[in-house]
């Protein structure tokens, strides 16, 4: 049987694919199964992972929630399964950046949103189609949407259910950045390259001082930053040198 959520792992970068490209990709409990897995692995590995790309395989991201499940009555291990294992991968300790091609529709949206970060290809298609189907949603997006591009554009989204291509998609602040299709890969590479190389630990306390400031006022937010800095990172003697090293050279 194949796996459903592939994990690569490449200098740091680990990449996990949603892997039902026969059914573009369509959101199953037994996906979410072994997403959740890991998920809950990743979490632990921070000395060795310090960056995760989620994507799908084959024509797109995902058409979203498998609406055969839905129809034939579906069975999580527990309530709010989906939406717990959405929660736990934005709350990840590394950053999260989300790749989409292709389709990107509702429950895959809500997915996607898990991501700190969204770039897409030019192709791309993102929809809330909640309405379409007489359903609301409950893997997060009435709230993640409207923090991510306001709630205004997150309202239009979700009443007229339409499609929103790459460029479009970036001009609201849905994504960060939108590439032609045929420099995709190319362009994923070098902006997970660049991440990387900063320090892992600044990349972990600055996602963490994020998601903790959060809906704070900014007096609160600012006393926090100030109060609860995680300070220096034990690799910051070393980028310093480094850096100076690297400047005397060329003088």
């Amino acid at each position: 049987m194949s796996q459903l959520v592939l994990r690569e792992d490449r200098e740091g970068l680990a990449i996990l694919t949603l892997n039902r490209p026969d059914k573009l990709n369509a959101l199953t409990v037994a996906m979410f199964q072994e997403l959740r897995g890991h998920v809950q692995q990743i979490a632990n590995e921070t000395e060795r992972i310090g960056l995760v790309l989620v994507r799908g395989a084959g024509k797109c991201f995902s058409a979203g929630h498998d609406l055969a499940d839905i129809a034939q009555g579906e069975h999580p291990p527990k309530p709010s399964f989906q939406a717990d294992t959405i929660e736990l991968l934005a709350e990840l300790p590394q950053p999260v950046i989300t790749a989409v091609h292709g389709h990107c529709y509702t429950g895959a949206l809500e997915l996607a949103l898990a991501g700190d970060l969204i770039v897409a290809a030019e192709s791309a298609k993102f929809a809330d189609t909640h309405a379409r189907w007489a359903l609301t949603p409950v893997w997060g997006m009435s709230q993640r949407l409207p923090r991510r591009i306001g709630m205004a554009k997150a309202q239009e989204m979700t009443y007229t259910a339409r499609t929103y291509r790459g460029a479009e998609a970036q001009a609201i602040g849905l994504v960060n950045w939108c590439v032609p299709d045929a420099s995709f890969e190319a362009e994923l590479g070098k902006f997970t390259a660049s991440i990387l190389a900063n320090s892992w630990f600044s990349l972990r306390a600055n996602k963490r001082l994020y998601r903790d400031t959060d809906g704070m006022s900014l007096r609160a937010g600012l006393s926090h930053e100030i109060h609860r800095t995680e300070g220096r990172g034990p690799d910051m003697d070393e980028r310093i040198a480094g850096f100076m090293n690297k400047t005397s050279k060329l003088s």
